[in-house]
């Protein structure tokens, strides 16, 4: 099991330069505090009411550690755009030469990207963790490493692959079959359960990509469902959106299908340790009476999970037409979405009951059969 978590790692590492995206290098974002705030009511040129903040910030990181500068924060009224600071607040600043060699901070602009936040993300991370650990114990701690690995397939693998030209379909699928390896591969262990519900995630997730193009070709998604997918494509123009719509899809099933297959190898390697004499038809059966249970609550959380995610524009429901509202595109991307994942879901449970159901069946006739030759290598 290391031998594999390493071999894989270590592929990503390798992989990771040869996708890096050669862009122009940039200075580093630095932390800034505010030290003193001046407000100073101004009219745009468009006669908008704007109230300016000149900012005085002392940056705390860095080349231009200690420097303080005066920086101008325009306030419009609206909280989307604004950023609110009060003296003592810790900032990020974007910094911009201003000629080509830098050497103090007079060769830079300083620009207030946004309010310092990453302490608290790393402090409900912590408590995150600890909380894994404290319960699961064992099994936290490799439920750690899972996330982890999971989460570096996607931004050194999955990122790469895609802003380098490679299909964001086939990406999407690989990155969920690798990470669906280490997942269970270590939860589990390796045996015939863990292979079966890792087949039944794969099988599932190419399904997934399948019917994700279907959808999105027959329903012509465009893949700008947000704010972030046009500056994306302000960025990288050439880039393909439904690819990566029809990937986000994939991702986004990932968790629900691993979760769905896993309960199901268990479930049926645990009924048949207690009657190893049940047939494959029999352990089929018990394992799609436990799928019946799971794909409600499954498809439930799916769904509410994209539901919670897009919380805002179900509210806008109510100032607009139903049926203008349903065939908006924003709102039909993220209805597809939800039913894309519960159809995989629906799917992984006969996929890995029959699997699972013939494995755990044939691995234990060969467990029997090494036996009964060793006794009679003995005799």
């Amino acid at each position: 099991m290391r031998i594999l978590l390493i071999t894989i790692l270590t592929l990503i590492g390798f992989i990771n330069p040869i996708f890096a995206d050669e862009t122009k290098p940039v200075l580093p974002s630095e932390v800034g505090i505010v030290e003193e705030i001046k407000y100073q009511d101004t009219n745009e040129i468009n006669q908008t009411e704007t109230t300016k903040q000149e900012v005085t910030i002392k940056v705390l990181s860095g080349q231009f550690k200690g420097s303080e500068r005066i920086v101008d924060n325009m306030l419009t009224g609206n909280p989307a755009y604004d950023i609110n600071l009060s003296k003592g607040d810790k900032v990020i600043l974007h910094v911009e030469p201003v000629s080509e060699t830098v050497a103090t901070a007079e060769d830079v602009d300083f620009f207030i990207a946004d309010i310092k936040r990453d302490n608290q993300i790393f402090l409900f991370t912590g408590i995150f963790f600890f909380m894994l650990i404290l319960i699961g114990h064992k099994k936290g701690i490799t439920s750690i490493v899972s996330i982890i690995s999971t989460i570096a397939l996607i931004f050194f693998m999955l990122m790469p692959m895609i802003l380098n030209g490679f299909c964001p379909i086939a990406s999407s699928v690989l990155v969920g079959i690798l990470s669906t390896i280490i997942t269970i591969y270590l939860v589990g262990g390796f045996n015939s359960k863990s292979s079966s519900a890792i087949i039944g995630t794969s099988s599932s997730l190419i399904f997934a990509g399948a019917l994700s193009m279907l959808a999105i070709y027959f329903a012509h998604l465009t893949g700008f469902a947000g704010e972030e997918n046009m500056f994306l494509y302000t960025a990288r123009p050439d880039l393909s959106f439904t690819g990566i719509l029809s990937a986000s899809m994939v991702i986004a099933a990932l968790g629900a299908l691993m979760d769905t297959s896993v309960s199901i190898a268990s479930t049926i390697n645990e009924i048949y340790e207690t009657d190893n004499s049940l047939s494959v038809k029999q352990l089929f059966k018990s394992g799609m009476n436990v799928g019946r249970d799971i794909i409600g609550t499954m498809s439930n959380t799916l769904i509410l999970v994209y539901l919670g995610s897009s919380l805002p524009l179900v509210l806008l429901a109510n100032n607009i037409d139903v049926n203008k509202f349903f065939n908006l595109n924003q709102v039909a991307t993220e209805i597809l979405s939800a039913l894309i994942g519960s159809i995989a879901i629906l799917a992984c449970v006969p996929i890995t009951a029959i699997i699972a159901a013939v494995l755990i069946k044939r691995k234990s006739h060969k467990n029997k059969n090494e036996i009964k030759l060793d006794k009679i290598d003995i005799n």
